[in-house]
C-alpha cells in the first residue's frame, strides 16, 4: 500500500464524504480550517496544502502498521490479535469511591490521577459530557479533575483535539485517555510523518487506551433515548456481561433496549475498525470477564501492559496501594484474544465488502503479517 500524504481535499474525498470519519479529532486544532462540532468533523474553509497533518494523522489514512509495531514494541511481546502483551492484569481501584465514581472497576481513572499527582505528567486529556450526551476532550491539570469524568460515554468525544490544543500550550508531559481510534491516530502523530511539523508530539508521555466495539451517532442515539425518557433523568448506561442489551439508568428506575435497536446507530465508521484493544497505547483497559456475576464483574478490569511506562505506571499503582488485584481467570486472555480476532476479520470482511476488492483494504495494507494471519 502506498503511504503517500496527502492534503484536506483528499481527506474528505477518502473519509469524510466516504463516512469513515471516527471522531477522533486528530484533524482539528492543527489549523483553522475545521472544528468538531455535535458529533461531526466540519470543514470550514478549504485549504490547497498537498501534504496535510490532517490527512497524515487521521487513523482513517492508509498506515504502515507494521513500522508502528516495530517502533513502539518489542518483537517478542507481539501478538496478531491484541498486539504487544508485556503482561495481563485483573485489577481495579483501592479506592471503593473511585470505583462508584467510574465505569467498570476506576482503574482508568486511579491510574490517571495518579500519573497527575505523582508528577509523571502536567495535563491529562480526557473526556467529558456537555449538552445533551455531547461529548468533548478537556484537559486537567490533577487528578480530582480526572476522578469526576470517570463514565463511559458511547458517544465519540474529539479527545485527539483536545490534545492538540494543550500541545500549544505551557503544557510539558501530557497523558491522555483514548478510544482504540484516537490512539491510532496519536500513534500516527508519534510517527512524525512530516518531521517539520511534528505537533508538539514529544509532549506525550502516556497513552492509556479503552476497549471499545463502536460509538453511537449522537442524533439517533438521544432520539432513541428520548422516546423512552427524558434526557436530563438519565444518570448512567451500561452493557451488562452477555446481554445483548444497554441498560440506562434514570432518576425513576433502569430502562432496557435491546441490542438490536442500538446496533443500527453505530457510527459506520466504527465497522471496518480492525482494533478493539487500542493497540498502540501503553497500558489497554477494559471490563473484566472473570466468570462471576454481573454484579461482581463490573467492579472490576482487565488491563493489557503494553510497554515500559505503562509497567511502571502499574508498579507504582501497586506500591501506592492505589490498585487492587486479582489473579487472571484461566483462559480469559485466550478468550479476549479469540474476541478480538473475530472483530479484526469481520471488519476486514466489511472492508472487502465496501471496496469490492480484497486487495484494497481502505487503511491498512494486504501484505501486512497481521492482516495476513487474519484473512488468510
Amino acid at each position: 500500500m502506498e503511504m503517500t500524504i496527502m492534503g484536506q481535499k483528499e481527506l474528505q474525498e477518502r473519509v469524510h464524504r466516504a463516512r469513515l470519519c471516527t471522531g477522533c479529532g486528530a484533524c482539528v486544532n492543527l489549523c483553522p480550517y475545521q472544528v468538531f462540532y455535535n458529533d461531526q468533523t466540519i470543514v470550514l474553509d478549504a485549504c490547497d496544502i498537498k501534504e496535510g497533518r490532517c490527512f497524515a494523522f487521521c487513523p482513517r489514512t492508509p498506515t504502515d502498521l507494521d513500522a508502528m509495531r516495530r517502533r513502539f514494541f518489542a518483537p517478542g511481546n507481539l501478538t496478531p490479535e491484541i498486539g504487544a502483551v508485556k503482561g495481563y492484569l485483573i485489577a481495579r481501584a483501592a479506592d471503593a469511591a473511585v470505583r462508584r465514581g467510574a465505569q467498570h472497576g476506576g482503574t482508568v481513572s486511579a491510574l490517571m490521577a495518579l500519573a497527575l499527582d505523582e508528577g509523571l505528567i502536567d495535563t491529562a486529556i480526557v473526556a467529558e459530557g456537555a449538552d445533551r450526551f455531547l461529548q468533548q476532550g478537556v484537559a486537567v491539570g490533577d487528578g480530582a479533575e480526572v476522578l469526576k469524568r470517570g463514565k463511559s460515554k458511547f458517544i465519540a468525544a474529539a479527545t485527539v483535539a483536545a490534545f492538540n490544543r494543550a500541545a500549544k500550550g505551557p503544557a510539558e508531559a501530557i497523558g491522555v485517555v483514548a478510544t482504540p481510534c484516537q490512539v491510532f491516530a496519536l500513534a500516527k502523530m508519534r510517527m512524525k510523518p512530516l518531521p517539520e511539523l511534528d505537533n508538539n508530539i514529544d509532549k506525550l508521555k502516556l497513552v492509556i487506551g479503552l476497549f471499545c466495539g463502536w460509538a453511537l451517532d449522537w442524533r439517533k442515539f438521544t432520539a432513541l433515548l428520548a422516546a423512552r425518557t427524558a434526557l436530563e433523568d438519565i444518570t448512567g448506561m451500561d452493557i451488562p456481561q452477555g446481554r445483548r442489551l444497554v441498560v440506562v439508568y434514570t432518576r425513576n428506575g433502569a430502562l432496557e433496549i435491546p441490542w438490536d435497536e442500538v446496533a443500527p446507530i453505530a457510527r459506520e465508521a466504527c465497522g471496518v475498525c480492525i482494533d478493539t484493544t487500542a493497540e498502540f497505547a501503553d497500558l489497554s483497559v477494559g471490563s473484566a470477564r472473570i466468570g462471576e456475576t454481573w454484579e461482581t464483574t463490573r467492579t472490576w478490569n482487565q488491563v493489557i501492559v503494553r510497554t515500559e511506562a505503562g509497567q511502571a505506571l502499574i508498579d507504582l499503582a501497586r506500591r501506592k496501594g492505589v490498585l487492587e488485584f486479582r489473579d487472571p481467570p484461566a483462559g480469559v486472555l485466550d478468550e479476549l484474544k479469540a474476541a478480538a480476532r473475530d472483530k479484526k476479520k469481520a471488519s476486514l470482511e466489511k472492508i472487502i465488502a465496501r471496496t469490492g476488492n480484497p486487495e484494497d483494504l481502505i487503511y491498512v495494507d494486504r501484505r501486512d503479517p497481521v492482516i495476513r494471519a487474519i484473512l488468510d
